[in-house]
């Protein structure tokens, strides 16, 4: 279910788990490994539970900063945790 009414998508669980082993492959490919701390910054959208679920896959931990949110509130939140990469 997305933000707007009306907005939804369907997703097996088989195609969940394969772009979820892809995106991991990608954030591997970008030197994430485990305990990295990554911040994701998106809307409700299904990219923003596949790279959640990959964050968790290879162990990173991952902190979700919804795009509703200002650039300072980012900025906090990316200081305050760390984190070696964000996905937006």
């Amino acid at each position: 279910e997305g933000n707007e009414p009306g907005d939804s998508a369907k997703i097996t669980y088989n195609e969940l788990l394969h772009k979820v082993c892809q995106f991991a492959n990608v954030l591997r490919s970008q030197g994430v490994k485990k305990g990295d701390r990554v911040s994701i910054y998106m809307p409700m959208i299904l990219e923003l539970v596949v790279a959640m679920l990959a964050c968790a896959r290879i162990g990173a931990l991952h902190s979700i900063v919804f795009a509703g949110f200002s650039a300072d509130s980012l900025c906090e939140r990316i200081l305050d945790c760390g984190c070696s990469l964000l996905l937006t």
